[in-house]
């Protein structure tokens, strides 16, 4: 599965970073990454500790794709086991991504989503297009991440490794259309604390995080472009998860 995205102009760009200004106070909406469950690599559908049916929800993933160490594809496919989906591969694996589109929601002044546009629902509070995107590491990082297609928005470490110590700073970049995105939200730790007030990226897309915990780390940003559809929804919602799991001390 693959999915293809146009660049944005720098005028689009500029207009989107104004945009992403009116981010609403919370942020702990649902987005996809990938994390161990029983020795197997799954798809986590989730805000928090709330993970979902992610299966239920695999017919709105756009790609599935898998690089070794070089960052060249591999052949990667998603099996179901039970409530989730596991990652399978016969190749070496160096790192996996995953993009979902999950279409179009409004919020009603009663307090409930619904999967449809504000043509439906004229008197919604909110009402946006929302794209989640997934880049996990398999193992230690070496070298740079690049930017991978079909991602608009991704977050990768602003150096070429990433820190291996709880509580040492760690500098993230988000990129939208391949651009350093400004204003973009980053969360540090997404599972453990997806209330945490969000640290806001600068004008070369570069935020400082904490490194949050000494194994599964999930880092999430979130950006909002404007509008391509204004009379079903006022923007597009783009949340970006960079997940990594940093070695415990030795059994």
């Amino acid at each position: 599965m693959r999915s293809t995205f146009k660049f944005a102009s720098k005028t689009a760009l500029a207009s989107a970073a104004l945009a992403s200004l009116a981010l609403p106070a919370s942020v702990s909406a649902h987005a996809i990454w990938f994390a161990q469950r029983a020795t197997q690599l799954a798809l986590i559908y989730g805000v928090g500790a709330d993970d979902l049916d992610a299966v239920r929800r695999m017919d709105k993933l756009t790609s599935v794709t898998g690089y070794d160490d070089s960052w060249a594809p591999v052949d990667v496919s998603l099996r179901v086991a039970g409530p989730i989906p596991v990652v399978d591969t016969m190749e070496p694996l160096h790192a996996v991504g995953a993009t979902m589109d999950y279409g179009i929601w409004t919020k009603t002044p009663d307090g409930k989503w619904h999967n449809a546009g504000r043509d439906e629902h004229p008197d919604a509070t909110i009402s946006e297009r929302t794209m989640k995107y997934a880049v996990h590491l398999v193992g230690e990082l070496k070298g740079e991440v690049p930017l991978l297609e079909g991602h608009p928005l991704q977050v990768v470490p602003a150096t070429a490794g990433i820190p291996q110590t709880l509580g040492e700073p760690m500098i993230v970049r988000v990129y939208y259309n391949g651009q350093p995105a400004e204003n973009a939200a980053v969360l540090a730790d997404y599972v453990n604390d997806p209330d945490q007030v969000p640290i806001m990226t600068d004008a070369q897309g570069l935020a400082t995080i904490p490194v949050r915990n000494q194994g599964q780390n999930v880092v999430v940003a979130i950006f909002r472009s404007p509008t391509d559809d204004a009379a079903r929804y006022e923007s597009i919602e783009h949340r970006a998860a960079l997940s990594f799991v940093l070695p415990h001390l030795p059994e």
